[in-house]
C-alpha cells in the first residue's frame, strides 16, 4: 500500500509539472492534438500507477517523450503555416449572408440541431441573429452577431434538412396538409428544405437547399 501511494504520488508531481509546461490550452478549449495527448498521458500515468510490476521510470519516460512531442507540434503549428491546418484543421463557417452553409455542417459531422443548439449555448436563439457563424478548430462556436435580436420568442424546429418535426408542427397549430401548403407556395417539397423554423410571432425562416433564407410570416397558435 505504502509503495502504491509513493508511486502514485510521484506520477501526480510529474503530470502536474508536465501539465503546466504544456500551456494553459492544456486546461481550457483544446486543439485536436493536444486533446490527444491529453488522453495519451493519462493513459500512460495509469499503467504504473496500477501495476507496481512496471518500473516507475517507464511511466515518468513515456509522459515526458509525450511532452517532447507536444512541444514539436506546437512548433510545428506555430512556424510552419500549412502545418497548422493539418495538425489542427481550420474554422468551418457554417452561417453566411446566404443561412446555413450544409456542406460545412457535413465536413464537420454536424446537423442543423447541432448548430442551433451551439447557437443557443451561445445567446443566439435565431439563425439570423448573426451575420456569419463558425465552428472554431477548437470545436467551440463563435459569431458575428447582429445588433439587435431578430425576435425575443424562442423559435421551434420545423423542418430539420428534410424532414419535419411532428411534435413541433402540432405545437405551433401546423398540420401535414397546412405544411404542404406551404411548402408549395415556396415552390419546395419537404426534402429539398435544409431547416424550417417558426417562433410564436408567426414569424418563419425558412431555407431551400442550394437557396439564400427568406423570412416570412404565418399564423400560429402561440402556445409555446
Amino acid at each position: 500500500m505504502a509503495l502504491l501511494f509513493v508511486r502514485t504520488t510521484i506520477i501526480f508531481i510529474t503530470l502536474l509539472f508536465i501539465m503546466r509546461l504544456m500551456g494553459k490550452s492544456q486546461i481550457g478549449e483544446m486543439q485536436p492534438f493536444e486533446f490527444v495527448i491529453t488522453l495519451l498521458i493519462a493513459d500512460l500515468a495509469c499503467i504504473p500507477m496500477a501495476d507496481t510490476s512496471i518500473p516507475l521510470l517507464y511511466g515518468i519516460i513515456a509522459v515526458i517523450t509525450i511532452f517532447i512531442l507536444h512541444q514539436v507540434m506546437w512548433l510545428l503549428n506555430l512556424w510552419f503555416k500549412p502545418m497548422r491546418a493539418v495538425i489542427s484543421g481550420k474554422p468551418s463557417v457554417v452561417i453566411n449572408k446566404d443561412g446555413i452553409d450544409e456542406y460545412q455542417l457535413k465536413k464537420n459531422n454536424l446537423d442543423v440541431s447541432d448548430l442551433i443548439d451551439s447557437m443557443r449555448g451561445a445567446g443566439y436563439f435565431n439563425l439570423d441573429d448573426v451575420y456569419y457563424g463558425l465552428y472554431e478548430s477548437n470545436g467551440s462556436f463563435t459569431a458575428l452577431a447582429k445588433p439587435e435580436p431578430a425576435s425575443y420568442s424562442i423559435p421551434l424546429t420545423l423542418i430539420d434538412r428534410g424532414k419535419a418535426d411532428l411534435k413541433n408542427l402540432a405545437r405551433c397549430g401546423f398540420d401535414r396538409d397546412r405544411l404542404r401548403n406551404f411548402l408549395k407556395e415556396q415552390n419546395a417539397k419537404e426534402h429539398q428544405v435544409v431547416v424550417m423554423t417558426v417562433n410564436g410571432e408567426g414569424r418563419v425562416y425558412f431555407q431551400k437547399r442550394g437557396e439564400k433564407y427568406k423570412i416570412l410570416n404565418v399564423e400560429v397558435n402561440g402556445q409555446w
